[in-house]
């Protein structure tokens, strides 16, 4: 190592080649958790999905999870260190209130993605602070613009997708996506297709086949808990229930 690459390693200094480590490995506690989710747009619905892994007996399931309710309308799945996926949702849940309060109505999913963006940001800029080791894909439908799909990470970068994916197998799932969705503004189908392609993204990607308890879904334009026909443009997660159908329809077709 020479005498000008020691600076390097300092957390808020730029090496000549413009990296910063901190933030590089804020990146790389993305995939260390080792849990993978994609987010996929539909016409009228959007869909976040993510791996599911209770890593103890016993530990009570209900309290593991990557998935978050941050107002009515938005939900989010967060890949990465999940104590700051909990302080990020704290905080998102706290601005888009705010919002909420101030202007009268929700806060879109784009500018939730923009704030969480710009808050990240400063986290790379200030030697006191950690950038947030996780990547934020947010899903809402809005009445202007219809299903949005965005996505946050620790460098400040957000922006919108038909499909992404993030975690160890981000690239895998990235290049399955691409091909399903290719000339296509979006996802074909009813909210049923959009979840089963999915669950078949991360299946193919990880070459497992999921039980119900495996994975977490949420969604924005899906059915109504009470009654299957009606779709709701609440963000609301699957149950078991409703996961096993969908898995079910899956194995049908093949």
């Amino acid at each position: 190592m020479s005498g000008s690459a020691g600076y390097d390693r300092h957390i808020t200094i730029f090496s000549d080649q413009g990296r910063l480590y901190q933030v590089e490995y804020a990146f790389k506690a993305i995939t260390a958790a080792n849990i993978t989710s994609v987010g996929v747009r539909g016409k009228n619905c959007a869909v976040v999905l993510s791996q599911k892994k209770v890593p103890d007996k016993l530990i009570d399931p209900s309290s593991v999870s990557h998935v978050f309710k941050i107002s009515s309308s938005v939900g989010c799945v967060m890949t990465g260190s999940i104590a700051d996926a909990r302080a990020s949702v704290d905080r998102a849940r706290g601005e888009a209130a705010e919002f909420r309060y101030k202007y009268g109505y929700e806060m879109p999913c784009d500018v939730l993605a923009k704030r969480l963006a710009n808050i990240n940001q400063v986290y790379t800029q200030r030697a006191y602070m950690r950038p947030l080791g996780v990547a934020t894909t947010l899903i809402s439908l809005d009445d202007e613009v219809g299903p949005s799909l965005y996505k946050c990470d620790p460098a400040g970068y957000y922006v919108g997708y038909k499909a992404t994916a993030s975690g160890p197998k981000q690239q895998e799932a990235l290049n399955h996506l691409e091909k399903k969705l290719k000339n296509k503004d979006h996802a074909p189908g009813d909210w049923e297709e959009i979840v089963e392609l999915a669950i078949t993204t991360l299946s193919t990607v990880l070459s497992v086949d999921f039980k119900k308890n495996e994975l977490e879904i949420g969604i924005v334009g899906g059915p109504i808990a009470e009654d299957e026909d009606e779709t709701s443009p609440e963000f609301r997660t699957l149950t078991e229930e409703e996961i096993d159908e969908r898995l079910q329809a899956i194995a049908e077709k093949d």
